[in-house]
C-alpha cells in the first residue's frame, strides 16, 4: 500500500472517511449550485465540514458526475438544491464518436473544480481526496447508457473508441487534481455495476487500471467507487490496482472483506439516503454499530458511507454517524 493509505489506517481506533461535502455547503449557508460553479465556495464548504466534524481521516470534494461530461459538450441540468445531472444524448453514431474531440482542462467547470482542490488542499490539516467519474460511467453519459449497453453487443469497437477518449481526458484531469495538491481521488464508476464481472473488466477496469498505473504512487491514492456492484465486479475492481475499493450499500460487506486481499483497503457502506438522510439518529447509530461488528478484525476496513451524502441530510444524523464510529 502507498503511504497515504498507510497513514489512513495508522491512527487510533477505526478509520472513518465518509464521502461527504454537501453538509458543508449547508453549513456555510450556500446552495449546491453555488458550490458546483464556484471553486472558492466549494473549498470553503470542504473546510467548514472539517471544522465541524474533525474525525474523518480525510476530506473529500463533491461527487459530481456531470463535470466531465459537460466538458465534452453534454447538456447539464442545474436545479436549486440538487446535484447537476446530464440530460439528452451527445452522440448518436460511430461517426460522432470518431469526430468527438477530447477537451482540455479549461472546458466547462473543470477549472473551478481544480481551484476547489487547490484551495482546500492548501488549508486542510488532513489529506484531501478529489473526485472524478470513471471511464465507463462517463461514456454512458455521453452516448446514453441504454444505447451504450446495446452497442457493446452490436458495435463494441465504437464503445472502445469512446472509452479511449474518455480515458485520455480522465488521465489528464486526475493528473491535474494531483498537481493541485490532493492526496488522492475517488473515481466514481457506478455504471460498471450494471455489467458482469467479465464485461466490467473489458469495458471498465482495464481502462481504470491504465489511469491508476499513471497516477498512483507513494503520495497519491486512487479510491475506486462502485455503488452498483453487487459482488460480481469485486475481483475486477481489485484487478485495477486501486489502493482502495469503495462499495455501496447494496453489497454484503462481510462477503467483500472475505474476498478482497488484505493489502487492498475496503471502504463503505452505510446507506447515505435511506439511513443518513431519512432515518432517525438511533437508526444511524444502529447501522454503524452493525457494520463495525461485521468488519471487526479486518485491518483494511475504513468506515464510510455507501455513496456521496446527498443535500439536505440532517446534521444530527451526521453527528450520530461519527458518535457511533467513535464508540
Amino acid at each position: 500500500m502507498n503511504r497515504i493509505i498507510e497513514r489512513l489506517l495508522a491512527g487510533q481506533g477505526l478509520p472513518v472517511m465518509p464521502i461527504m461535502t454537501h453538509p458543508g455547503i449547508e453549513l456555510i449557508g450556500k446552495d449546491v449550485l453555488d458550490a458546483v460553479r464556484d471553486g472558492q465556495i466549494h473549498a470553503e464548504a470542504v473546510l467548514a465540514l472539517r471544522r465541524e466534524y474533525p474525525m474523518p481521516v480525510a476530506s473529500t470534494t463533491i461527487m459530481d458526475l456531470s463535470v466531465e461530461a459537460e466538458a465534452f459538450g453534454a447538456q447539464v441540468v442545474f436545479q436549486q438544491g440538487e446535484v447537476p445531472t446530464v440530460t439528452g444524448r451527445l452522440m448518436q453514431s460511430a461517426q460522432d464518436v470518431e469526430n468527438l474531440k477530447v477537451p482540455d482542462l479549461t472546458a466547462g467547470r473543470i477549472p473551478e473544480y481544480l481551484k476547489a482542490n487547490r484551495l482546500a488542499a492548501k488549508e486542510l490539516d488532513c489529506p484531501l481526496f478529489g473526485g472524478c467519474i470513471g471511464p465507463f460511467s462517463l461514456a454512458g453519459r455521453l452516448y446514453d447508457m441504454t444505447e451504450l449497453m446495446m452497442a457493446m453487443f452490436t458495435e463494441p469497437e465504437t464503445v472502445h473508441a469512446l472509452l479511449e477518449k474518455c480515458t485520455a481526458f480522465l488521465m489528464e484531469y486526475v493528473r491535474a487534481i494531483k498537481a493541485a495538491g490532493a492526496s488522492g481521488v475517488v473515481m466514481a464508476e457506478p455504471a460498471s455495476g450494471l455489467l458482469s464481472g467479465e464485461d466490467c473488466t473489458t469495458y471498465s477496469s482495464d481502462y481504470v487500471k491504465r489511469i491508476v498505473s499513471q497516477v498512483q504512487d507513494d503520495t497519491f491514492a486512487v479510491i475506486l467507487h462502485n455503488c452498483g456492484n453487487q459482488g460480481q465486479c469485486t475481483q475486477s475492481m481489485v484487478g485495477t490496482g486501486a489502493a482502495a475499493l469503495h462499495l455501496g450499500n447494496v453489497i454484503d460487506m462481510a462477503g467483500v472483506l472475505a474476498e478482497v486481499p488484505e493489502d487492498v483497503v475496503v471502504m463503505g457502506n452505510v446507506d447515505p439516503v435511506g439511513i443518513i438522510k431519512m432515518a432517525m439518529p438511533a437508526k444511524v447509530r444502529e447501522e454503524v454499530l452493525k457494520l463495525k461488528a461485521v468488519a471487526a478484525g479486518h485491518a483494511n476496513f475504513v468506515l464510510s458511507t455507501g455513496c456521496d451524502v446527498p443535500p439536505a441530510a440532517p446534521q444530527h444524523n451526521i453527528a450520530a454517524f461519527f458518535a457511533a464510529a467513535a464508540e
